[in-house]
């Protein structure tokens, strides 16, 4: 089976262990590429606090507003059902799926800086835009600005992030961009409490994403590239000048020679796509390719975070109630990505992600019944304060569950089991399938929130015990294997051994 090649991350090979530290110079590299994440997380906390407002429905979507103030309806289930406006949420994200493919060829042709810097640039246009936006007409076009800037930053900063990180800290610096999106939710999530006392106030909570945009347009000038892309640019002798820069040694030749060999090896393989989709060898990589960003999204985490205020609203919550509620959930989601930094080398990724699958199944279960029991079918009621703080406690257990697994994970793993030859191919797959199903989830969650009702929480419930048992059976436990040797697993795992051959009858005792 193919896919012992030194990934071009500057993976190592059995045995080696290159000369280096963990420079300042890297970590801070690192950290400022990784705060891309704060704009994909800024948007995600931002959106469903504005649709929350009552001086933004008036603007924009009047009829939501209506029904939303009970003068023509009483219905709790369908107070937002309104597909323009899951439209202005999730626009976004049919824009980022687009984006990641022309990202993904300005990264190989420019670099990965200038990718960052051009989805800062256009990420600041669409925040400027929405900010000031007079019509409907202009609130969709900025949100789909700031689309683009999402897809090029989701393309390119995990990839900056994994080819400037030594080898030893690749997981975790690999993680803070999932962190750097939690924390640019709870920082909207603060916004948005505060904004909604103010006249106007959805103006400043949608201008003020151009400052995390800025801050990613301003770290694309300024971050080096990485000797990865110098090298496959033919800039032999810078790249082994920057390489020894970020390693803090001069001695870097096996590392460098690594690399060279690494982007040889890859400039053979002609069309990645083709390998992926139609070699049996690599059947896992692509069930995991399409699965795990598909499953990820039908958890219902994006509707809590696109939607926490309009549900908490829903469930009777007052505005400012709605939104504190949601900063809340905001600042459990940071806390526990913690958690999955901390133990995801140690416990294992299996682990965290059975532990999290059963979290979160036992979470919606318990949501969906309080809800049924004050609303019904009807959707007439409201909830008492106590009420409504074990409705909050147990959503943010859900939110826990997640930022600890499918969160982080889905990811990590993706990036872990994809060898060189098909890692470009494997990852579009991912980022594009990973906005898909985040724009059908959001454009489709508040007519299912009005026509299922609280059958909706069950539905996801059903579907994370359905992910929970998908990985049982299939998912290796890929800690502390090198990704030289991930390949190696399949053929061993009592489900995948069916498909894969056997490599010379190698086996790793410790899978």
């Amino acid at each position: 089976m193919a896919g012992g090649i030194v990934p071009s991350s500057g993976g190592r090979e059995p045995g080696k262990d290159y000369p280096g530290e963990t420079t300042m110079y890297v970590i801070i590299a690192c950290i400022v590429a990784a705060m891309g994440g704060l704009i994909f997380g800024y948007d995600i906390g931002i959106s469903g606090g504005v649709t929350s407002m009552t001086p933004f429905l008036k603007s924009f979507f009047p009829s939501v507003y209506r029904k939303e103030s009970g003068i023509q309806s009483s219905n709790q289930y369908c107070k937002f059902d309104s597909q323009i406006l899951t439209l202005f949420t999730s626009s976004l994200y049919i824009a980022a799926l687009l984006a990641s493919f022309v990202a993904s060829w300005i990264t190989r042709r420019f670099g990965r800086t200038w990718t960052i810097f051009y989805g800062g640039l256009v990420f600041v246009v669409g925040a400027v835009m929405n900010g000031l936006a007079q019509n409907l007409a202009m609130l969709i076009i900025g949100r789909l600005l700031l689309g683009v800037g999402v897809g090029f930053a989701s393309q390119s900063v995990p990839l900056y992030l994994s080819e400037m990180a030594p080898y030893k800290m690749r997981g975790a610096l690999n993680q803070m961009f999932q962190l750097f999106i939690t924390i640019g939710i709870l920082i909207a999530n603060v916004l948005n409490y505060f904004t909604n006392r103010m006249e106007n106030g959805w103006r400043w909570s949608l201008g003020l994403a151009a400052v995390p945009g800025l801050v990613i347009l301003v770290g694309g000038i300024f971050l080096p590239e990485t000797p990865n892309f110098l090298i496959d640019r033919n800039r032999s002798e810078e790249a082994k000048k920057r390489l020894q820069r970020i390693r803090g040694v001069a001695n870097v030749d096996e590392e460098y020679n690594d690399l060279v060999a690494a982007s040889e090896a890859s400039k053979k393989v002609t069309n990645p796509w083709h390998r992926l989709f139609f070699d049996r060898n690599y059947r896992p990589q692509l069930t995991y390719s399409v699965a795990l960003p598909s499953l990820q999204q039908i958890t219902g985490i994006n509707v809590v975070m696109f939607y926490a205020p309009v549900l908490f609203k829903t469930l009777g919550f007052g505005g400012d109630a709605s939104l504190m509620s949601a900063l809340i959930t905001g600042g459990v989601n940071v806390l526990a990505t913690f958690v999955a930094i901390w133990l995801a080398d140690s416990k294992g990724r299996r682990t965290l992600f059975l532990a999290g699958g059963i979290q979160m199944f036992i979470s919606q279960l318990v949501v969906g019944g309080l809800i049924w029991y004050k609303f019904k079918w009807s959707g007439e009621g409201n909830v008492s304060g106590a009420y409504a703080i074990i409705v909050v406690l147990f959503i943010c257990a859900f939110v826990t569950g997640f930022a600890y697994s499918w969160g982080p994970l889905a990811w990590l793993v993706i990036s872990e089991i994809l060898p060189l030859e098909v890692r470009s191919a494997g990852q579009s797959v991912n980022v594009s399938l990973n906005m898909f199903w985040t724009f059908v989830i959001g454009q489709a969650f508040l007519i299912l929130l009005c026509h299922l009702k609280f059958l909706l929480f069950f539905v996801f419930a059903i579907c994370v015990l359905g992910m929970s048992i998908f990985i049982y059976i299939t998912l290796p436990e890929t800690k502390g294997i090198p990704i030289e040797e991930m390949s190696r697993i399949w053929s061993l795992h009592s489900f995948w051994k069916k498909y894969i051959p056997t490599e010379d009858g190698v086996k790793l005792e410790e899978i």
